[in-house]
């Protein structure tokens, strides 16, 4: 062989060995939409749960896709999520460089080294990218397979411009093995002759995965299953340089519907696009932890799981082969779960933002109107609309007095405020037990059930049907002037 072969054996001599390492290699042309969080997430769980390496690697070999602030997309993401890489961009490692635009040099020597080692071959013809994507290349005819190595050279050396095509065997099969669907076999006829290295000197992905997973030690590829297609031809690559295969994860896709893969063109929502509807990261991931893949044993039964939890139980066998259906009310419950576990101080850090949206009074307390809303909201973004009422009471119909199941009309609602006001009046202390005995006092004084004096004081404290929260709660958070105020003109409403 006239290469000389000592690069390539100081690349293997880096290659690290002994544990589990595996990879999310995101290509930075868009969001991290949910497919892409769920292969981070199962790629990430099959290395912590092993006691492995997990790699960040990015994939901008396609540098026509490429949009300005996406790799700063991943980063935060993966950061945000928890899920933190062992190696990468921005932490270096043994295999460094972790971005394939500055390991181009690394795929030309492979390439080269592909066709003298007789698997890939130098192509002169002009093809189009449609004609390449449209799968017309018949490469039984393509002239360039069977040029002579000399003559090849000749024309590269003249400066004709080329690519390097893959060379598959002409006959027979290619049997690989994928962890999810077994072993599958397909006729090398129906494969073609891939470009494994553009004209401009880049690899193509099909190329840079494979010489960057190898290189990398990379033992698992998790990947989503519309790349079963192209696995055939990654194995022909892996066994023409001489390479052990990796363990192939091929995930099915998450579909919007039964017959629809989700989709920003759809609308469908990234994961920053969940976190501003007002989704908490770990509910999201619980949840995309779930789509397609299942907990077995005494875990079966369980749905709720902390990060952690999901790292020391996470199996490739529970992997379905099924594609799963993203379904938003699912989500909705979990984060309504996930809200409703947090400890209080936890829920007002997180809810704080969202009240101050709406109330910009700040000698209301947030932490007593956080209180009033854990047990009662699914999403934060419900929060500003539930307590809007704080800030300013609404306009609103004296309708709303009249409620049959607390036996209330405007006359009712009349009487129970003309005794409410000077009751609450009278009162020094303004704190919420005080109010709570003032009024169930006043109730048991006049002789009515409670709900039928608490109902005309909720509405008149908050101008809304529905609140979080009842009158005791409201009118104390008000504080004894605003409570008043608002129940005297809920009485001048009511009052012809």
């Amino acid at each position: 062989m006239s290469m000389d072969m000592t690069y390539f054996q100081e690349m293997e001599a880096k290659i690290p060995h002994g544990k589990v390492r595996t990879r999310f290699a995101p290509s930075p042309t868009g969001y991290m939409h949910v497919g892409n969080l769920r292969t981070a997430l199962y790629t990430w769980l099959i290395a912590r749960s092993a006691g492995g390496t997990f790699i960040l690697r990015i994939e901008d070999t396609d540098q026509g896709r490429l949009i300005e602030g996406a790799t700063d997309v991943i980063y935060r993401t993966l950061a945000e999520c928890g899920l933190t890489h062992d190696e990468g961009p921005d932490v270096g490692g043994p295999v460094a460089p972790y971005i394939q635009s500055q390991r181009r040099d690394t795929y030309g020597k492979y390439a080269r080294l592909l066709v003298e080692l007789g698997h890939a071959y130098y192509c002169f013809c002009e093809k189009t990218e449609s004609e390449e994507d449209a799968g017309d290349f018949n490469r039984a005819a393509d002239p360039c397979r069977s040029l002579s190595p000399a003559e090849a050279q000749a024309r590269v050396d003249a400066g004709e411009p080329y690519v390097i095509r893959q060379k598959i065997p002409e006959g027979g099969f290619t049997t690989f093995h994928d962890a999810i669907f077994g072993d599958i076999t397909v006729e090398n006829s129906t494969l073609d002759d891939q470009i494994l290295l553009k004209r401009d000197g880049l690899p193509t992905y099909n190329f840079a995965n494979v010489i960057d997973d190898h290189l990398m030690g990379i033992t698992h590829v998790v990947r989503g299953s519309e790349y079963l297609s192209s696995a055939p031809k990654y194995d022909l690559l892996y066994h023409a340089f001489g390479w052990e295969v990796p363990t192939y994860v091929h995930c099915s896709p998450v579909m919007r519907d039964q017959h629809n893969k989700m989709s920003k063109r759809h609308g469908d929502p990234s994961y920053e696009d969940l976190r501003d509807q007002g989704y908490l990261t770990e509910a999201i991931l619980n949840y995309v932890a779930l789509l397609g893949w299942s907990p077995r044993g005494e875990q079966a039964e369980r749905e709720i799981f902390s990060l952690q939890e999901l790292s020391e139980i996470f199996d490739i066998a529970g992997i379905s082969k099924s594609p799963a259906i993203f379904d938003i009310e699912k989500l909705t419950h979990f984060n309504a779960l996930y809200l409703r576990a947090m400890t209080p101080e936890a829920f007002h850090a997180a809810a704080e933002p969202y009240i101050r949206q709406s109330v910009k009074n700040p000698s209301l307390d947030t932490r007593a109107i956080a209180a009033l809303l854990q047990a009662r909201c699914e999403k934060l973004t419900e929060i500003p609309e539930k307590v809007d009422f704080f800030d300013a009471v609404p306009a609103y119909d004296k309708a709303l007095f009249t409620n049959k199941k607390a036996k209330t009309n405007d006359e009712v609602a009349k009487a129970m405020l003309e005794a409410a006001i000077p009751a609450l009046e009278a009162l020094d202390d303004w704190s919420q037990e005080a109010v709570h005995g003032c009024l169930m006092a006043l109730a048991e004084r006049l002789g009515v059930k409670n709900a039928t004096l608490m109902w005309p004081v909720r509405i008149a404290a908050a101008g809304k049907l529905v609140t979080p929260g009842g009158a005791v709660e409201i009118c104390a958070i008000l504080g004894k002037a605003e409570c008043l105020k608002r129940l005297k003109a809920g009485l001048e409403l009511l009052c012809p």
